[in-house]
């Protein structure tokens, strides 16, 4: 105990990766665990997901890895939105009553820009708008961010892998120094990762969900991490990733979507390899 407690004066805090001593659990053979707090769509606890003004919190907040979601216009732009539909994070039912069910695939990026996508958040982010995946990528990299990249529904716009590569490759985002430790693209579609991984094999890649343990050798063939909700985690199953070499090397364990410092503490002490939050200052506080 002596020896954990003076251990664990040495925890120190690297932007957004938090060095922790854990428990005797937290150990996968003999590594001790370095879990990196991602902010989810931005600080998006604190400003509306998805939109520049999250991503600028959390650099404000002092995170340099942030996750955004990518989706396809009805005229071929990408931008960045969860959900299949504009619904829930923007005034599209007023400007457009008549569009139910208003998906993003059936308006063109000139109409989206027109909607407001953060007052339903707070009366102070009125007049923010759904980024295109362009002007998201500007603003990540002036803000000398990293990023968690997801193809979100690829099945509703085939070859978004290929666009969606395409446009970081123009954006200067497929170059060494980024390939190395700036980037990661995730799915919840196996051949969607699947896809990125056979295009461009530098990039890491990340499958969202959580396979059986006899089948992760086939998953480790295309990716590089098993990016999973927290609630299905446990020791054995971290372990089983982490004895795995995907195609840059051991695999790693990302959990999502966790707000609570308890939940952060038990996923470090199981050797997560990173933490996905809305709340990355209080992810970053249970830490320390």
């Amino acid at each position: 105990m002596h020896a954990r407690v003076a251990a664990a004066t040495t925890a120190a805090l690297l932007g957004g990766a938090v060095l922790i001593v854990p428990s005797p659990h937290a150990k996968a053979g003999n590594r001790i665990t370095t879990p990196l707090v991602v902010a989810h769509r931005g600080a998006s606890a604190y400003a509306p997901e998805n939109t520049l003004a999250a991503v600028d919190r959390a650099a404000r907040l002092g995170f340099d890895w942030v996750e955004n979601d990518v989706q396809r216009t009805r005229d071929g732009r990408l931008v960045v939105l969860h959900d299949a539909s504009l619904a829930r994070t923007t005034d599209v039912e007023t400007v457009y009553p008549g569009r139910s069910p208003w998906k993003v695939k059936d308006f063109t990026a000139a109409e989206i820009a027109r909607l407001d996508a953060g007052s339903w958040f707070g009366p102070r982010f009125a007049g923010a708008k759904v980024p295109t995946l362009r002007e998201y990528m500007e603003r990540v990299s002036r803000n000398h961010q990293k990023l968690v990249l997801e193809i979100k529904n690829p099945e509703l716009y085939p070859g978004i892998e290929r666009q969606t590569l395409r446009l970081l490759g123009d954006e200067g985002w497929l170059d060494p120094l980024h390939l190395r430790d700036r980037l990661i693209v995730q799915s919840f579609s196996a051949d969607s990762v699947r896809t990125v991984h056979r295009l461009r094999p530098g990039i890491t890649t990340a499958f969202l969900g959580t396979p059986p343990v006899t089948r992760l050798p086939r998953y480790a063939e295309f990716t590089d991490q098993i990016n999973a909700d927290h609630r299905s985690l446990s020791s054995g199953y971290v372990s089983a990733v982490h004895a795995l070499r995907g195609p840059r090397g051991r695999m790693k364990v990302f959990a999502w979507t966790v707000d609570d410092a308890a939940t952060a503490r038990r996923l470090a002490g199981i050797g997560t390899d990173g933490i996905i939050t809305n709340r990355p200052d209080v992810i970053r506080a249970a830490l320390r």
